[in-house]
């Protein structure tokens, strides 16, 4: 279930790190799935150097009101060392609108982030993405190219009158673009809900038989609506691009009421009901709480289900004594374990999984980025094409008018 069960137990605290695997030590070495081929333009300092914190600190220091850093919830402690604001994609990207008087932003997260925070900052502003290597998976998973000829797919089936598309913040530029362009909003996790009643509202209502092109995490779609909005599993189809017409048939697309991108999490996709039943033989009376990028399996047999935030929030609230199982990014689950001593925090997987992505920003390249604006060098400036620009903060826009942001 989605809501406060209110269910605490007593257990001894302790963190357990969860076993080490060379295929999943993400983030340290060349991860060619992934790469896109975008190296440094210079020497980074090595990880190693002893002097690396002072440099960091040197740098921040002669940078000062210039230079706003924003890092992500699932960053590496190192680096969130050094970032003035933490949070969430949407939380960060509307904190780097709140600072107009930064020259530069400096975004730890992912592509798409630094491309929301140049969207959503003034001209003036340099959003600076310290690796242009940190992309997205599940973002990559949906082409502008595949999203155009998927929407030439809805309406050769007739249907495209009552299809409102709407992209999860997770998402290219161009694809929020995409989605401005007809009529449809951006949502984040905690608001997805909102979002999806808003669209089909647009089309005659979550009763009616209007539809929703939902991009390009089919977890958090299919679970939002099964979950909250009260429709099945039945009406929800998934749209594969590799395959004419997306694999549907025009009786499918006639029937669907959401039409989910094949896309999805490479971290939240891995959590498993087998790992839920693991650790609640492990911890009698833990509590699991899940992010709802994860599978629909694994959303039906948590206890708790929420963004990065809720997550958090919920662990600060959480009975001294009490014990978790999160499913969420690993550097995120380590930092909430260290946070709070007096519950009894566990990784959801037993495997370490990282973003492997999200851990390419490390402290050389933070000090990189910093040592650079202040020789002033402009590196790594991630800027967005003017059209879609426009049509994607059309989007966003939407999505701020929306209730409850």
């Amino acid at each position: 279930m989605w809501e406060d069960s209110g269910v605490t137990t007593t257990v001894e605290n302790t963190f357990s790190e969860p076993r080490p695997s060379a295929l999943l030590l993400l983030g340290q070495k060349r991860d060619l799935e992934s790469e896109r081929g975008v190296e440094c333009s210079g020497a980074l300092p090595s990880p190693s150097d002893p002097d690396l914190i002072e440099r960091a600190k040197k740098a921040r220091a002669s940078l000062g009101d210039r230079a706003f850093i924003l890092g992500h919830h699932y960053q590496r402690d190192e680096v969130i060392d050094f970032a003035d604001v933490t949070g969430d994609s949407f939380k960060l990207a509307r904190e780097a609108a709140a600072r107009p008087e930064a020259e530069y932003i400096i975004f730890c997260g992912v592509h798409f982030m630094a491309e929301s925070a140049d969207i959503l900052t003034s001209d003036a502003q340099k959003v600076i993405l310290p690796d242009l290597a940190a992309g997205c998976s599940m973002a990559d998973m949906a082409a502008i190219a595949q999203v155009e000829d998927s929407w030439d797919d809805i309406v050769d089936a007739g249907i495209a009158d009552k299809t409102i598309p709407v992209t999860y913040m997770n998402s290219t530029a161009a694809i929020k673009a995409f989605t401005g362009r007809h009529g449809g909003t951006v949502c984040t996790s905690s608001n997805a809900e909102v979002a999806l009643r808003w669209a089909f509202d647009q089309v005659g209502g979550v009763d009616g038989d209007g539809k929703i092109l939902f991009l390009p995490d089919q977890h958090l779609g299919r679970n939002t609506d099964v979950e909250k909005l009260g429709l099945s599993l039945d009406d929800c189809v998934v749209y594969d691009p590799r395959k004419e017409n997306g694999g549907l048939t025009q009786e499918e697309f006639d029937n669907a009421r959401m039409i989910l991108w094949r896309g999805h999490c490479s971290v939240h996709g891995r959590f498993s009901v087998k790992n839920v039943e693991d650790i609640r033989a492990k911890v009698p009376g833990v509590n699991v709480i899940a992010h709802p990028e994860c599978k629909n399996e694994v959303i039906a047999a948590s206890d708790y289900v929420g963004s990065t935030e809720y997550i958090i929030k919920t662990l600060e609230a959480a009975e001294p004594g009490s014990a978790w199982a999160i499913g969420t990014e690993l550097n995120l689950v380590r930092r909430l374990a260290r946070q709070h001593p007096d519950k009894n925090v566990h990784f959801l997987d037993d495997t370490v999984c990282f973003c492997s992505t999200m851990n390419r920003i490390d402290l050389p390249h933070l000090v990189w980025a910093m040592e650079s604006l202040v020789e002033g060098r402009e590196i790594n400036q991630i800027i967005v094409d003017k059209d879609d620009a426009h049509w994607a903060r059309v989007a966003l826009d939407q999505m701020l008018a929306l209730p409850g942001l």
